[in-house]
């Protein structure tokens, strides 16, 4: 350190040398400059020395200290800093400068850490990007964050961070990403503060509330900004056109959109105005945007005709124009459209026929019509002759008539979704020619006949959903080789004959389809899309039923994404291990149907069931031990013949939530292990008479109302009868058991008092017979009055816990 002082001194003396040359006369001044600059340099190296390396690594270890002190058991790979070497620059998530002598940034994405944020920051003086995303983060951001003058990157996305936004001191950030977390309140305080430099804002999937339409005047280098799902009000920003990318999706924003919003140097590639309350035409100037590569107008109060000018927009490729209120008419200028792969017009109220223009769009990819009015068959419109199709959707219309075995021919597509209409006749066995369809959904229609052995040969198939048509015969065996068949859902028809062991075999293979998927280039989504995973997740059953209250088109797009990639985006029990793990999870539905016979103990290979549903049906003998070997969530046999040992193996599904058992024939006693199923929310076993035992007092079986265990007489419940004790008395336990002694002993004098009668009537001594009748009649006054209680407190307590 001295050397170095000693080198920088002479450096600052030979500097100085001239001036002290000309100052001979003074030597007490040159003294004193000397000492100075002394000074100087070593105020200057303990500075330097203080903004280190070293320094920086002692506020990381603080910074370890402090998320390990919050995360005591899940921890990221910050617990390893210090361990494998003492340069931090050689750290996890840590990135230095060229020379190595500071830190620059820090990445802590995905890290596990919950709890508050860390609130020194700032102590990294030349911090320039920050990663905290995809952990659970809560609270507010400290105001030291605002110190951080470096920092370029900020990611705190997909937290749980609250509060109102004030990062005001950013004014050098280039990218900031609040996404998916708590904030509430006006985005004011921080916009158009930061803006000087910002390039990318997403604000999107908070609370956030507020106008917007002149909070982004001053951001003149923002290309990049995302304010959907959140509670915006007012109208709209009208500087959005010198963007590329600009989203208000899913918020409060109304009126109409003016003309003047699309400058003729319009520079958008994407406009997401959906789901919000606009209103009037759209504007014609839209044609401006001549870069533009999708546009979402879905969900707002559009009206008047779709404007023809779109059709010069040789860019376009998602055009989402569905839940408004346009014009029945399709601008022919569309058909110019040559790279437009995806036409939503779904819920417009379209009625009639089918407009023919559509069999003209024969560069379409996907075509989403759900919603409307339409009439009659298929067939006029030529929509089966779009061989690039991929997608079709013409659910939640009125289309009649037979299924058109045409649509064999559109060999490109991956799902056919027909559902809620009136279709008739029997399932076209030429379907079975779609050798890429990933999904069929014929529900809700007027179906008849039975199901095409010709399924079988659909191995890309995940979704099959027949229900609610009034399919007969047997499920055929060919269905088993479906190898990538996880969603069967067959539920109300007249299928009968029993349930195929080949049935077991679906879904053992998906891997081929899933990679397929992963390698494929995602499609635009579109809202439309929410309709359909809502419907293809049966949601009215766990573990779907979460995603109604979160279901954002982001949050749907990322579900159904997964999907079919194959990731799962909940946790399963998985047999031999104490850890739960992200699986896709499938269903099966047989429920509502004629089905008879044994389910075969192959059922015990479908480990992607989370769901099995074969309730209303005429199932018999006994429900296979190796059910307990499924990752099953939900499970519901009710209302069916089933008979037999409950198995004992159901007490291991960790992971169930809905059990069923209802309305069968089980006997044995009560399995005591399924006291063990922590999460087991709804439970019934209620009306299966021959089953015994005693339902344990404690734990998960006692938290249940006597609803469950009705018309099961031989079971015995200690709770039940000391809660209905609890609930009639008004005198109290004691008061009670007075009671209940009283009546016994009252019972068996009566009827000693009534042999006692018979047997002195025979000789007829009067004095006996006036003896036993003022015996007898205070205590048939007794039982008199205390039956009458019992049938109030009865009717009172409207819900009791006997058993039946």
């Amino acid at each position: 350190m001295f050397h170095l002082i000693v080198c920088a001194l002479s450096q600052r003396l030979k500097f100085s040398d001239r001036n002290m040359l000309e100052d001979k006369a003074n030597p007490r001044c040159s003294t004193l400059i000397l000492v100075f600059l002394l000074l100087v340099l070593i105020t200057d190296v303990i500075s330097v020395s203080g903004n280190s390396v070293n320094t920086d690594r002692k506020i990381l270890l603080n910074l370890k200290s402090f998320l390990e002190k919050q995360n005591r058991v899940n921890r990221g790979r910050y617990s390893e800093w210090n361990q494998g070497s003492s340069n931090p620059c050689k750290w996890h998530g840590i990135s230095c400068s060229p020379d190595m002598q500071r830190v620059t940034g820090i990445d802590l994405s995905d890290s596990k850490i919950s709890g508050e944020m860390f609130n020194n920051f700032s102590a990294f003086t030349q911090l320039q990007r920050l990663d905290l995303s995809r952990n659970t983060l809560k609270g507010v951001v400290p105001d030291d964050l605002n110190s951080c003058h470096s920092l370029v990157y900020l990611n705190l996305s997909h937290n749980i961070l609250g509060g109102e936004l004030k990062l005001t001191g950013l004014t050098s950030l280039q990218k900031l990403d609040l996404s998916t977390n708590r904030f509430h309140g006006e985005v004011s305080f921080s916009f158009p503060a930061i803006c000087n430099r910002l390039v990318v804002a997403n604000l999107s999937m908070n609370h956030f509330s507020g106008r917007i339409d002149k909070l982004f005047d001053g951001c003149l280098n923002l290309q990049y900004l995302d304010l959907s799902s959140n509670k915006f009000t007012g109208n709209i920003w009208t500087g959005f056109s010198r963007l590329v990318e600009f989203s208000v999706s899913e918020n409060l924003v109304t009126g109409p959109v003016p003309a003047s919003s699309f400058s003729e140097n319009c520079t958008l590639k994407s406009l997401d105005l959906s789901v919000n309350k606009f209103r009037g035409e759209v504007p014609r100037e839209i044609s401006n945007c001549k870069n533009l590569v999708m546009l979402n107008l879905w969900g707002n109060k559009f009206s008047g005709p779709i404007p023809s000018e779109l059709g010069s927009i040789s860019t376009l490729e998602g055009l989402l124009l569905g839940d408004n209120s346009f014009s029945r008419v399709i601008p022919e200028s569309l058909l110019n459209l040559r790279n437009l792969a995806i036409l939503d017009l779904s819920m417009n109220k379209f009625g009639g026929e089918m407009q023919e223009v559509f069999g003209r769009f024969k560069q379409l990819k996907s075509l989403v019509l759900q919603g409307n009015s339409y009439t009659d068959g298929l067939s006029s419109s030529g929509v089966h002759k779009l061989t690039n199709l991929s997608r079709l959707d013409l659910s939640y219309n009125n289309f009649s008539g037979p299924l058109l075995a045409e649509i064999s021919q559109m060999v490109g597509l991956k799902f056919l979704v027909l559902a809620y209409n009136q279709f008739t006749g029997a399932i076209p066995p030429e379907y079975g020619d779609l050798s890429q369809l990933q999904a069929l959904d014929l529900s809700f229609n007027r179906l008849v006949g039975s199901i095409p052995p010709s399924i079988g040969n659909l191995r890309s198939l995940l979704w099959l959903m027949l229900a609610n048509n009034s399919l007969t015969g047997e499920i055929p065996g060919e269905l088993g080789n479906c190898r990538s068949l996880l969603w069967l859902n067959l539920a109300n028809n007249q299928l009968s004959g029993r349930f195929p062991h080949e049935l077991t075999n679906i879904g053992r293979n998906p891997t081929p389809t899933f990679e397929s998927n992963r390698k494929s280039n995602p499609m635009i989504s579109s809202p439309s899309n929410c309709l359909v995973t809502k419907r293809l997740l049966t949601i009215d059953y766990s573990p779907f039923g979460f995603i109604y209250t979160i279901l954002t088109r982001k949050i749907c797009r990322n579900i159904w994404d997964q999907l079919l990639q194959g990731y799962g985006f909940f946790q399963v029990c998985v047999k031999g291990s104490p850890v739960r793990k992200y699986r896709v999870s499938g269903y099966l539905q047989l429920s509502g149907n004629r089905f008879s016979g044994e389910v075969p103990s192959g059922i015990g290979k479908m480990q992607h069931l989370s769901v099995l549903h074969l309730s209303y049906n005429q199932f018999t003998g006994k429900l296979p031990t190796e059910i307990g070997n499924l990752p099953l969530v939900v499970l519901n046999i009710s209302s069916n013949k089933f008979s037999g040992q409950i198995p004992m193996g159901i007490g291991n599904l960790n992971c169930l939530q809905n059990l069923d058992l209802s309305q069968n024939e089980f006997s044995g006693t009560f399995p005591g292990n399924l006291n063990s199923l922590n999460e087991l929310c709804k439970f019934n076993i209620s009306f299966n008479p021959q089953m015994g035992g005693k339902i344990p007092d404690i734990g998960q079986s006692a938290t249940f109302e006597e609803e469950s265990y009705l018309g099961n007489p031989l079971l015995q419940s200690r709770v039940f009868k000391w809660q209905e004790v609890e609930n009639g008395s008004k005198s109290g336990e004691e008061g009670f058991w007075w009671k209940a002694v009283l009546m016994e002993h009252g019972c068996g004098l009566t009827w000693g008092m009534v042999m006692l009668y018979v047997c002195v009537k025979r000789f007829d001594p009067k004095w006996a017979m006036n003896k036993v009748e003022a015996m007898l009649r205070p205590l048939n006054k007794i039982n008199a009055s205390s039956s009458r209680g019992g049938r109030g407190r009865g009717r009172g307590r409207g819900r009791g816990r006997r058993i039946y």
